[in-house]
C-alpha cells in the first residue's frame, strides 16, 4: 500500500512506522478515492496517522513539484484545545523528517506551512496567520466559527480541500455537535460558491454507536471503517477496607489516597481521573503531602494556557509521576507512556470509562491498564456495571440533539454578517446540517422572524440582530 504514496512519503513512513496499521489499511483507499469518510477504531491505533498521511502526501507532491499553492488546504478541528496543540507538533514532527529526507536525496521541496488558532493563539499568531496562510490548519469547533465569521479570516478558507473532525463522538452527542455541523455547511457553501468542490470530510473517533448514524452526522455519503472499539485491557474495581456508605468519609479518603500513592510508587507514570475540577486541586494535594513536591500536579480547563503546557512537557518527558486531570485529558492527546490509569468515582458512561483507559497503553500492540476507586455504594454498583458491559463489548448509544433553535439561531446571524443570504437559500443550506436535516421550514422562518423583529419588552422592541428583506426575501 506505501507504493501508491509518494516515494519520499513512503520510505518515511516504512522508516518511521514500519507496517500500516488495520485503520490505515482500510481507510487509505476510501481516503484515495475522494470519499468522505468515518474512521471508527481503538484509541492508540493510527487512524489519526490514517487521516492525515494522504493529506501530507497531496501536499509533499505539491511542494516537490512547485504547485503548491499560497492558501489552506486542510482543516483540522479537535474540541481540546490542548488536542490541537498536540496534534500539530505531531505533524511538524513528520515535516521536519521529510524535510531532512528531501535533503539527503537532494529533493527540493517548498516550504509546507502549520498553525494552530484557538483560545490560546496570541494576536501575533493570528496576524502571522493571515499574512501567510497555513498549509495544514489545526482549530476547535468555536474557533472554526469565528474565523468563518470574520471578514478576513474568512478567505482562508476558499481553497480548502479536506476537513478532518477528530473525536466526533465527542460532539455529536450534545449542541456543540449541531454547532460544528453548521459550521461545516457554512464552510462548504463558502468554497462552493468561489468555484471550489465541497471539501472531503474524514471523521476520526474512537468509540462510538450507532456508528452509521455517527457517519451520517458527518456526510450523508460517508463510508464507514469500523475496526471496533473492544481492546484486551487490564481493569478492576478496588474498594476501601471500611463499609461502603452513601457518602465517603475523610477516613476513607485517606485510605483510598494512600493506596493511589502506592500505586504511583509501583508504576512509571500514572493518569488520575476526576470529576471536577476542584477535585483535581484537591487530590493533588493529598497525593503531594504523600509523595512530596514535583511528583503530582493537577490539570484541568481553569489553568492557564502556560501552566498547562508545562503540565503536559513535564508528563510527557517522565519529569511527573503522575498527574490528576479532569476531561481536559481524556481525548487522544500525546502525553507519553502511561502505565496506569485511575478513575475515582464512576465514569458515568461505558464510551468514557474506554476512552480515559486507553490513555494507558497508546500505542499499537500495548495492553492499557486502568483501576476504578468506588468510593460509595451506588459507585460501587456502577463500576462493577461498567466492567460488566465492557467485557460484554457493551457500548453506550449516542443520541444527536435535534434541530436545536438557539444554535439555529447563532449561525443565522453569523452567516448573514458574512453575506447576504437568500432565505431560500440559507433554509436549504442548513438543511444539509445533519440534526437540522428535517427542520420545519416554519421553524425557519420563526427563528428569522425574531432575528428581524427583535424581542417586545415593556420599552419597545430591541435585539434585531437581521435585516429581513421580505419582498425579495433576502436576508443581510
Amino acid at each position: 500500500m506505501l507504493g501508491d504514496f509518494f516515494p519520499l512519503v513512503g520510505s518515511w513512513f516504512a522508516d518511521r512506522y514500519g507496517e500500516p496499521t488495520e485503520p490505515q489499511i482500510q481507510g487509505w483507499p476510501l481516503i484515495r478515492a475522494g470519499r468522505d469518510v468515518l474512521i471508527s477504531a481503538p484509541t492508540g491505533s493510527g487512524k489519526t496517522l490514517a487521516a492525515f498521511t494522504h493529506a501530507l502526501d497531496d501536499l509533499v507532491r505539491r511542494a516537490a513539484a512547485g504547485t503548491l499553492p499560497d492558501q489552506t488546504l486542510v482543516v483540522y478541528v479537535s474540541p481540546l484545545k490542548a488536542l490541537t496543540n498536540d496534534v500539530r507538533k505531531n505533524l511538524e514532527t513528520p515535516l521536519g523528517e521529510l524535510l531532512a529526507l528531501a535533503g539527503e536525496r537532494r529533493l527540493e521541496l517548498a516550504p509546507i506551512r502549520t498553525a494552530t488558532r484557538t483560545g490560546d493563539t496570541t494576536p501575533a499568531e493570528r496576524a502571522r496567520m493571515l499574512r501567510k496562510p497555513p498549509h495544514v490548519l489545526v482549530t476547535t469547533p468555536e474557533s472554526l466559527y469565528i474565523l468563518m465569521t470574520a471578514e478576513k479570516s474568512r478567505a482562508l478558507f476558499a481553497g480548502v480541500e479536506t476537513v478532518i473532525v477528530d473525536e466526533i463522538h465527542a460532539m455529536a452527542a450534545s449542541k456543540r455537535g449541531a454547532h460544528v455541523a453548521l459550521t461545516l455547511a457554512r464552510l462548504d457553501a463558502f468554497v462552493q460558491a468561489r468555484g471550489g468542490k465541497k471539501p472531503q470530510r474524514i471523521g476520526l473517533s474512537a468509540t462510538v454507536q450507532p456508528i452509521e448514524q455517527v457517519a451520517q452526522f458527518l456526510s450523508p455519503q460517508a463510508a464507514i471503517v469500523d475496526i471496533g472499539h473492544r481492546r484486551a485491557m487490564s481493569l478492576a474495581v478496588e474498594v476501601p477496607r471500611d463499609e461502603l456508605g452513601p457518602v465517603a468519609s475523610n477516613e476513607m479518603w485517606g485510605e483510598i489516597y494512600d493506596r493511589v500513592a502506592e500505586l504511583i510508587l509501583a508504576n512509571r507514570t500514572t493518569l488520575i481521573f476526576v470529576s471536577t475540577r476542584r477535585m483535581s486541586e484537591r487530590v493533588a494535594f493529598a497525593l503531594t503531602k504523600r509523595l512530596g513536591e514535583d511528583v503530582v500536579l493537577p490539570h484541568h480547563g481553569s489553568l492557564s494556557r502556560e501552566l498547562r503546557f508545562e503540565v503536559e512537557h513535564r508528563l510527557k518527558s517522565g519529569q511527573l509521576r503522575a498527574v490528576v486531570a479532569t476531561a481536559s485529558l481524556e481525548l487522544g492527546i500525546d502525553i507519553g507512556t502511561i502505565d496506569l490509569v485511575v478513575q475515582l468515582g464512576s465514569p458515568r458512561a461505558i464510551a468514557v470509562a474506554l476512552q480515559r483507559v486507553g490513555r494507558s497503553g497508546h500505542w499499537v500492540g500495548a495492553l492499557p491498564s486502568g483501576r476504578l476507586f468506588a468510593t460509595t455504594r451506588d459507585e460501587l454498583i456502577e463500576c462493577a456495571a461498567l466492567v460488566g458491559a465492557i467485557r460484554s463489548g457493551a457500548i453506550d448509544a449516542l443520541c444527536i440533539p435535534k434541530a436545536p433553535l438557539d444554535i439555529l439561531a447563532q449561525q443565522i446571524v453569523a452567516a448573514a454578517a458574512a453575506d447576504e443570504w437568500p432565505a431560500d437559500a440559507l433554509f436549504a443550506m442548513v438543511r444539509k446540517a445533519y440534526p437540522y436535516r428535517e427542520l420545519p421550514r416554519a421553524d425557519f422562518d420563526q427563528v428569522v422572524a425574531m432575528l428581524a423583529d427583535g424581542v417586545a419588552t415593556s420599552r419597545g422592541r430591541s435585539g434585531a440582530y437581521l435585516h429581513y428583506d421580505r419582498v425579495n426575501g433576502i436576508l443581510r
